[in-house]
C-alpha cells in the first residue's frame, strides 16, 4: 500500500477535547477533506459518516469510505483524511478520565468491545443516527441529570452499533479484567517495554496472572499482545516519521539495530527498511 504523505521527525498529536467534559459529541463537520496525519490526546474517538466518499487511513490500513460506516480511533493510533465529497455524520470522543471514572461496567466493557474495531458497517442506521442526534443534542444542554442522560445514551449507542453491525456480544458486567488494563496501560505508553514483567508489576500481579487474563479474553499470551502493540507503533514510526532505524530502535527500547530488524521481520515479514520502502 503506497501512503502518500509530508513526515516529521514526531507524530502529531491533536486535541479534540480540551474543555473539562469527559465527552464531546458533535456534527461531522462538513469543510473536512483532507487532514495530516495524527494521534489524539488520549481519548477514543468514533466517527459515524452517512455521506461522503473518498478513503480514511489508519496506520498502515486504507479504509474506503463506504458509507453509512463508523470508523473507531484508539489514542495510539495514527490517522488522516482524505475525503473527495461532502462529509456528513457525527463525532463522539470519548475521554481516557470517562471510562477511569465511569460507575457502570457494561458501558467501560462496550468501549473495550468497539476499540477492537476500526471499521462497522451498521445495517439498519435509522436507530443509530437517531442516538448520535439524541446525543448531539443533549451535549449542548445545561441540567442536573446531563450526565446520566448522555450515559444512557451512549451505552445505548454503542450496544446498537455492536448490535447493527453484526458483532452483538453478550458479556458480564465485570471490574476491568489485567487484559483490559494491559491494553489501557499500552495506549497510554511514550516509551513500550517489550518485558510482561514490566507491566505485571506496574498492575500488582504476577507474569502468570497477566498472561492468564490475555488468554482467556483474547486468546494471545501476555507477551503477544505486548509484541503487537510493539510492532504496530514500529509501523506506525516508520511510515509516518523521518526517525531512521536506529532511532526508532531507541525509542522502542531494542538494545540494537540488528535485535529490532530481527524482531520486526519475525512479525511481519520484513525488514523495518523494506517495510518502508513498500509504503512509500
Amino acid at each position: 500500500m503506497s501512503i502518500a504523505i509530508t513526515m516529521n521527525s514526531n507524530i502529531k498529536v491533536k486535541d479534540e477535547a480540551k474543555e473539562q467534559n469527559s465527552i464531546k459529541i458533535e456534527p461531522f463537520r462538513k469543510e473536512v477533506r483532507t487532514t495530516s496525519p495524527h494521534k489524539h490526546n488520549k481519548y477514543l474517538e468514533i466517527i459515524y459518516l452517512t455521506q461522503g466518499s473518498g478513503h480514511h487511513i489508519i496506520d498502515d490500513r486504507k479504509f474506503t469510505i463506504n458509507v453509512p460506516v463508523v470508523f473507531i480511533v484508539r489514542t495510539e493510533q495514527v490517522h488522516c483524511w482524505e475525503i473527495t465529497s461532502e462529509p456528513d455524520g457525527f463525532v463522539a470522543i470519548i475521554k481516557k478520565e470517562f471510562a477511569m471514572t465511569c460507575l457502570d461496567n457494561e458501558i467501560k466493557q462496550l468501549i473495550a468491545n468497539i476499540s477492537s474495531y476500526s471499521c462497522l458497517f451498521p445495517k439498519d442506521t435509522t436507530s443509530v443516527s437517531q442516538l448520535f442526534q439524541l446525543l448531539s443534542e443533549e451535549y449542548k444542554t445545561v441540567h442536573s441529570n446531563k450526565t446520566i442522560v448522555i450515559e444512557g445514551l451512549l451505552k445505548a449507542l454503542l450496544a446498537k452499533m455492536l448490535q447493527e453491525s453484526g458483532f452483538e456480544s453478550p458479556f458480564t458486567p465485570t471490574a476491568q479484567t489485567w487484559y483490559q488494563q494491559l491494553r489501557y496501560l499500552l495506549a497510554q505508553e511514550k516509551n513500550l517495554i517489550n518485558k510482561v514483567s514490566h507491566y505485571a508489576d506496574i498492575l500488582n500481579t504476577s507474569p502468570q496472572n497477566l498472561n492468564a487474563s490475555c488468554r482467556k479474553e483474547n486468546n494471545q499470551s501476555a507477551a503477544e499482545v505486548i509484541s503487537e502493540y510493539t510492532i504496530n507503533e514500529a509501523k506506525r514510526l516508520l511510515l509516518y516519521t523521518t526517525l531512521n532505524i536506529s532511532e526508532i530502535s531507541f525509542k522502542l527500547n531494542f538494545s540494537d539495530n540488528s535485535h529490532f530488524t530481527k524482531y520486526f521481520k519475525k512479525y511481519t515479514g520484513n525488514t523495518p527498511t523494506a517495510f518502508r520502502d513498500q509504503s512509500n
